[in-house]
């Protein structure tokens, strides 16, 4: 439990030049609109925990309060109604690695063409539904704050909530546990007067694929998934990219 390389594949994500944390603020309460919308409407993060999930991620990009407030008017308002979460699959140039993307969109139509378009472009393979998820599982994984604290008391306390791996990075550690045990890893570190810094349901892959001996062709699948990311539509790419 000293934190494995596959979680590397995992990464925060963060704006670096103002566009980026825009888009980031965008993506961000686009989450926030889909998790009100399947969870009934339910405003309440503490009664709609993918709720509590995105508002973690906003606090974590320091989104301003009044953007994630008016990310939750909309998401009960008839504009929520127009946005739906997409996925779609498919492999990066040279055909070795695979992709997941997940997207928030008001046009399906238009995502999916736009999204489709930069992979002919690009040369990459648009793949059939199931045609990748298989190569990836899911994972929920928490970041705390180890300011007040030691990596040992958050180790321990994490353990015993049921975390299947812990992480010292820094200031930070990230912890990594079951989808179905999220909530409890995630509440019960907060009880203990541990903060949380972000927190998501996140998607690693089941074995890594290395392109360290091509580097022409791992900057070409990087660069790809780059432009996949710029797309303020799409919310995150997956790869099995080592």
């Amino acid at each position: 439990m000293s934190g494995h390389s596959k979680w590397s594949q995992i990464k925060r994500q963060k704006g670096v030049a103002d566009i980026k944390k825009g888009r980031t603020f965008t993506k961000i309460s686009n989450a926030i609109t889909i998790a009100v919308k399947q969870g009934g409407g339910v405003t309440d993060p503490d009664q709609n925990f993918r709720l509590r999930l995105a508002i973690d991620s906003s606090k974590a990009a320091n989104m301003p309060k009044e953007n994630i407030e008016r990310a939750i008017k909309r998401a009960i308002s008839k504009e929520a109604g127009d946005i739906e979460e997409v996925i779609y699959e498919g492999f990066a140039p040279g055909g070795k690695v695979s992709l997941i993307i997940e997207a928030a969109t008001d046009n399906v139509q238009r995502t999916s063409a736009t999204i489709k378009s930069i992979f002919n472009k690009s040369g990459a393979n648009f793949g059939q539904p199931g045609s990748v998820m298989y190569q990836f599982k899911q994972i929920g994984r928490i970041i705390v704050n180890k300011k007040g604290t030691t990596f040992e008391k958050i180790f321990e306390e994490a353990v015993n909530l049921g975390a299947e791996d812990v992480e010292d990075v820094n200031d930070e550690v990230f912890i990594y546990a079951n989808v179905g045990n999220i909530k409890e890893v995630r509440d019960g570190l907060s009880e203990q007067g541990i903060e949380v810094l972000d927190s998501e349901i996140s998607k690693i892959p089941v074995a890594t694929i290395s392109l360290d001996e091509d580097l022409q062709s791992k900057t070409k699948v990087e660069k790809f998934i780059e432009s996949l990311e710029e797309l303020d539509d799409v919310q995150k790419v997956y790869s099995n990219l080592e």
